[in-house]
């Protein structure tokens, strides 16, 4: 290898300058091809020249392979492309797309070029999925206005703010420097059934004023002053709540953030179009149906069916009004029954809580799973390939049908200890022994989660000599595990890997156990190893040390590479190829090939004693050989030795298997010698934070919400009086959850937050009322009743609004449609239960406060 390094050169020999002339010199250090490396000279033996071919051959040729990856069955070359944080997926797709037909083009004949993954038809899927939720959202919605209100003008009228609110948001998220995608378009979506929170309550209360029989003008300033505050302090509650973001940290901090940010800036601007936009075409649109309408009359003109079908169902809602009214008024004269009944209902909803779940994200069926095998450690590659072979046909035959699958990419080997430059990826291969195997299915494809089933029960037995889990596919969940390949991550710390083994192994067999835990396995597998102890005594007797052996042994077995890498720069090409000297594998074999590998002493360590020894020893000489195991991978936490025991979820949530898991650390960390400690990491350990967070930031929204209410009503009673509907509508979260199969999980519970806002600011529109009613003579009982049975219209096309508008999210449909689906769930059930607290309840409570206590404050 010394004799390559100093033939093959790169090296620049400077200039010189004779009389006018400058002239740069250079040598021929780099032979003009491949071939003529093989006559480069070694060296000089009894007036012989040795050449390089009398001592082994120079090819042009690959590397000794250490891995393999496949795409259905054929060799290929797995290039992966990452992107940075501040870049758009789907804008990077689309340029590279732009540049694949050049490189097709420049392929050689026989390699084809083609995509085997890409994440951007998953976010367009998804971003289309939000957007059509959206759009059906706004549908709904506006159906449900028409309906109540009997035209398509005030209906136009409130549905203008939705496409204004949602542009103004985005150019807003598109100047701090977000990008279009699910969790923006979610805030948005999520937005739309209150954005026309602010429109439809001054457009109602205009049409009430009107007819009242005031003018249109004055209907029109009266019906907008007189919600003016309430609306402004309805629309800071919904805005103020989504400062609970703050307490989020990590990957569901920059989730939600933009999620928060899209619903403030547009309910902001919705609040801002109730008070210019909303007037304006209300005196254009409104004026112009009531000249048609009279023209109507003139003429004599039957109504349209349309209307006929409007006064039909206002007639059937003012008989619902009024069995509203002798409802409410029975609530009134019966506050201890309505005190028991929503105190069952807690009480019910508290006992209903544990059977909900936990759950970090909701799991998604991205269409795509990826199965990691372990073979026998020790196993060859050649081997390892052939097994891997054998589980993709079992996997079509058996489990998977072959019409539903896209692409199989296998790829195996190459340990981490492998110098770095060799080969890249986001795997967690240990050696040889090892690989994954990623399986994307077509569009029309069954659930991923039943074909994980069928694999975990089926493949143990057909294949028992190997361990198989599964990791995550999508980048989400890897970011939520925190990198880890698991979502439940056993830390086991200590010094003494045959400690840690040994406590590792029982917490395997343990968990194993464990109801909905799957895929239980130890990370750090035991690698057979030939230990070779050198003899330094007699080493040194023969002229060599550690460093020279070790160095020798990793020449013939790994490569030069490894220890003194060297290149060639083809002069026609000029591109640079590496030199590797490296023994044929072939013929290092066995035990006996290993020992007789020749160790070259060192010159400088020659002693006269030593001048009469042949200058090469054989490895047997100066080393012996002992079987052992040892990791194949080591693995620090916080530089602290660690061994992973891998476990994941199936068919329960992640947080009853994780309630579980600890009671199991529980019992075994008594059993711990001192300074071995045991963790739970990876997507159990952040969900557990999260949650934690969220609960202050739930805590923190009501106290937000509270001490603004209090600012705006100046008083501490009205305010509390006002969020009387909150329990009522947590109740509801947590049947919703239940009822629907749901888990509680960082959407729902930022549903939860959501709900906050929109019960606070429906029960904000009937306590103003019933001040009002208060101020103007009348008692606390029949200020309650009619500030219940006046606001029940607006209240009522509030709340359903916001239910519909989250109909087509909580359904959960599309491409990625699962990770909103329980926000969508969570508010309905929160919007429906805090509606019936605020009908109902807080005109309880209101009616037993302001009964025994002064007027309400000016």
């Amino acid at each position: 290898m010394e004799v390559i390094n100093n033939q093959v050169l790169d090296y620049a020999s400077g200039d010189i300058k004779i009389g006018d002339r400058d002239y740069l010199v250079s040598v021929n250090n780099v032979p003009t091809n491949v071939q003529e490396m093989n006559d480069i000279p070694i060296k000089k033996v009894n007036g012989q020249i040795v050449y390089m071919h009398d001592l082994g051959y120079v090819r042009d040729g690959g590397a000794v392979q250490w891995n393999f990856a496949r795409y259905n069955g054929i060799p290929a070359v797995i290039m992966p492309l990452l992107k940075n944080g501040m870049a758009s997926t789907l804008e990077l797709v689309a340029n590279l797309r732009k540049l694949l037909p050049v490189a097709k083009a420049s392929a050689p004949e026989g390699i084809e070029i083609k995509e085997l993954m890409d994440q951007s038809v998953f976010v367009r899927a998804s971003v289309e999925g939000v957007v059509k939720e959206g759009l059906i959202a706004a549908g709904l919605t506006g159906i449900m206005i028409l309906v109540f209100l009997g035209s398509w003008r005030s209906t136009l009228i409130v549905l203008t703010s939705i496409p204004l609110c949602i542009l103004v948001a985005l150019f807003i998220l598109s100047r701090m420097g977000n990008t279009i995608n699910i969790m923006t378009l979610g805030g948005l979506a999520l937005a739309v059934g209150i954005l026309v929170d602010d429109a439809t309550v001054e457009v109602e209360n205009i049409h009430r004023n009107h007819g009242m029989g005031k003018p249109l003008i004055q209907a029109i300033l009266d019906g907008a002053q007189q919600i003016a505050n309430a609306a402004f302090v309805a629309t800071l509650s919904i805005c103020i709540v989504f400062t609970s973001v703050i307490f989020l940290e990590g990957p569901p901090k920059y989730l939600f953030t933009p999620m928060a940010l899209g619903v403030v800036f547009s309910m902001l601007f919705s609040y801002f179009l109730s008070r210019t936009l909303v007037p304006t075409m209300a005196n254009m649109l409104i004026r112009q149906e009531e000249i048609i309408e009279h023209k109507r009359k003139i003429e004599g003109k039957p109504l349209s069916r349309f209307m006929r079908f409007h006064h039909w169902f206002m007639e059937r809602f003012e008989e619902f009004r009024d069995n509203y009214g002798e409802l409410l008024k029975w609530a009134l004269h019966h506050k201890g029954a309505v005190f028991l009944l929503f105190g069952i209902l807690g009480v019910a909803s508290f006992v209903a809580l544990p059977f909900v779940g936990e759950n970090f994200f909701p799991p998604v069926d991205a269409g795509k799973f990826r199965l990691h095998v372990f073979t026998p450690p020790g196993t060859r590659l050649e081997t390892t390939a052939r097994i891997f072979s054998e589980i993709e046909e079992y996997i079509k035959k058996e489990i998977v049908p072959e019409e539903e699958i896209d692409s199989i990419v296998d790829l195996g080997g190459l340990p981490f200890w492998f110098p770095a430059g060799m080969a890249f990826g986001d795997y967690i291969n240990e050696g040889t022994f090892d690989g994954e195997i990623l399986v994307s299915l077509k569009e029309d494809h069954h659930s991923t989660f039943a074909y994980m089933k069928k694999i975990r029960e089926k493949l143990p037995r057909r294949f028992p000599g190997c361990e198989f889990f599964f990791q995550p596919p999508d980048m989400v969940n890897q970011i939520l595990n925190f990198g880890s390949a698991a979502p439940i991550d056993i830390q086991v710390v200590g010094k003494d890997p045959d400690i840690t083994s040994r406590f590792a192994k029982e917490i395997q067999k343990k968990v194993k156990k464990i109801k909905g835990a799957a895929d239980v396995i130890i990370y750090q597998k035991k690698q057979p190893y030939l230990h070779l102890k050198i003899d330094r005594i007699r080493a040194l007797d023969f002229g060599l040390n550690q460093r020279e052996i070790a160095n020798n042994i990793l020449n013939q077995l790994s490569s030069s590479y490894v220890v003194a890498p060297n290149y060639w720069a083809d002069p026609k090409t000029t591109i640079n190829y590496p030199v590797v000297v490296q023994t044929p594998q072939h013929l290092i074999d066995s035990h006996n090939s290993l020992l007789n590998i020749n160790l070259h002493p060192i010159k400088e360590y020659y002693s006269d004693l030593l001048a009469s020894r042949e200058e090469t020893q054989l490895l047997s000489n100066v080393v012996s050989v002992e079987h052992t195991q040892k990791a194949a991978v080591v693995s620090h936490y916080n530089v602290k030795p660690i061994y992973n025991v891998f476990v994941n979820v199936q068919g329960r949530d992640l947080g009853g298997v994780v309630h579980d898991v600890q009671k199991v650390i529980n019992s075994i960390k008594k059993e711990l010698p001192p300074a071995y400690e045991i963790h739970i990491r990876g997507q159990a350990e952040s969900m557990q934070n999260a949650f934690g967070r969220l609960g202050l930031g739930i805590v923190f929204a009501i106290l937000m919400v509270y001490f603004l209410l209090v600012v705006n009503f100046q008083g501490w009673v009205d305010p509390f009086i006002i969020l009387m509907a909150l329990p009522a509508g947590f109740c509801g979260v947590i049947w919703m959850l239940y009822l629907t199969g749901t888990t509680f999980s960082v959407p729902s519970l930022m549903g939860m937050i959501m709900t906050v806002g929109v019960a606070t600011s429906n029960s904000i529109l009937l306590i103003t009322f019933a001040n009002e009613e208060m101020r103007n003579g009348a008692d606390a009982l029949t200020a309650a009743w009619m500030a219940g049975r006046i606001r029940l219209r607006p209240v009522l096309m509030t709340a359903g609004a916001m239910i519909l508008g989250m109909l087509p999210m909580s359904l959960g449909l599309g491409e990625g449609g699962e990770q909103n689906a329980p926000l969508g769930r969570a508010v309905i059930g929160g919007m429906i239960f805090a509606t019936i607290g605020t009908l109902f309840f807080v005109p309880v409570v209101f009616s037993i406060i302001r009964g025994k206590k002064t007027r309400p404050t000016e």
